[in-house]
């Protein structure tokens, strides 16, 4: 078996449908991070930022593909899932059956290291690499949302007490509580931007909104639908005002909640897992259907969840010396993170501080948009990337 690299905009029709099929065929493979729709989303995305490195790599036995490898090729050979930083689901998608070696693949593709921390289960090539695992808590809609709400929610009855009790009080104090399941409108997903970047900041996060492909790649996404694979902008309003929104990709049968948001200022009301809960009723509206939360074990995940996938972190490297290098400096850092993440007090420590960080972060930004206002008779010139 051998692989060659293309560009995911170069695959031909043929390749695409053989790329669907087997998604179809294995459904830990129909997440839509793992489609070709999002990886040609993303190539689209990051070269019109100036960036040329989303590649595929297309598996052949000789007599056809037998697997598809979307990837980042970074410089001195690392390399990255496509849209890493975005992608929560990550992998070789491959026909049953199919088998290939790691190292040979990462040759193949002009690798030394590839990078993964949303590595999707039944990768048995590359589990010698994998050094964590990380639940992925999941919504099973299989059976409908009556059988969800009977296995599910009979069990967390004050959860449920208490998300009835914040609608009726969100509905007195602002209107009448509505959930659009699916918005192309592009000013709701500026306001979920505006929103989540304002999270990121006073939490001492990351604002992945700075990278301008990031939201080019969204926005792309936004009108996307084709076979099978789609967004799905949900929304939560009280009145005509938006007060939560969650974006969602959807492969068929799998809907990959993405980023949520909600307004800080409706916080006591608890949107978000008001909106949660509205949106997951309107879904099982659909058909039977799989609604991943993504990594990481937060209390509304928890609150909600049907069960956990598994999604595995680590690094696949060759036996060369770049690789070694490349290994050995970053090994420190993935432990000292892995180990804060199992540990409770750790972590909690750790978020306070970043917390703290973010807290005199937007409090300075805040400080200079006021000088801004101020300085030019109270029209604010700023606004996010």
């Amino acid at each position: 078996m051998r692989a060659f690299v293309v560009r995911p905009a170069e695959l031909g029709a043929a390749e695409v449908g053989a790329w669907h099929a087997m998604q179809d065929q294995d459904k830990r493979l129909r997440n839509p991070f793992l489609s070709p729709e999002f990886a040609m989303a993303i190539e689209r995305a990051r070269a019109e930022a100036g960036h040329d490195d989303a590649r595929v790599a297309v598996l052949t036995d000789g007599s056809g593909p037998v697997g598809f490898f979307p990837f980042q090729a970074g410089r001195l050979g690392v390399g990255k899932p496509i849209g890493a930083g975005l992608s929560d689901c990550q992998g070789l998608v491959h026909a049953p059956g199919a088998e290939w070696d790691a190292s040979e693949l990462l040759r193949d593709c002009g690798l030394s290291v590839w990078q993964f921390d949303h590595l999707v289960s039944g990768q048995a090539p590359f589990d010698r690499y994998q050094v964590a695992a990380a639940p992925s808590p999941v919504i099973d809609l299989s059976d409908g949302f009556a059988a969800y709400e009977e296995q599910v929610l009979a069990g967390r009855s004050h959860l449920r007490k208490e998300v009835g009790r914040k609608v009726r009080k969100l509905t007195r104090d602002v209107g009448q509580v509505k959930c659009v399941l699916d918005s192309p409108d592009r000013g709701d997903l500026r306001t979920l931007i505006d929103w989540k970047s304002d999270q990121y900041q006073r939490t001492g996060r990351t604002d992945i909104f700075g990278e301008r492909w990031v939201v080019a790649a969204i926005e792309d996404m936004l009108t996307c639908r084709h076979d099978g694979f789609s967004s799905m902008q949900s929304m939560l309003y009280a009145g005509d005002r938006p007060v939560a929104a969650i974006f969602n990709l959807r492969n068929k049968d799998v809907i990959a909640g993405w980023l949520c948001a909600y307004d800080p200022a409706m916080a006591r009301y608890s949107p978000g897992i008001v909106h949660l809960l509205a949106m997951t009723r309107g879904i099982a509206q659909l058909g039977p259907c799989l609604i991943d939360l993504g990594k990481g074990e937060k209390h509304y995940k928890e609150s909600v969840k049907s069960y956990d996938l598994s999604v595995g972190e680590g690094t696949v490297t060759t036996r060369s010396a770049l690789a070694a290098v490349h290994k050995a400096r970053l090994a420190p850092t993935q432990w000292a993170v892995r180990q804060i993440r199992a540990h409770p007090r750790a972590y909690t420590a750790a978020d306070k501080v970043l917390r703290q960080y973010g807290r005199v972060k937007v409090a300075a930004r805040d400080r200079r948009l006021s000088w801004c206002d101020a300085g030019m008779g109270g029209t604010r010139a700023w606004s996010f990337p």
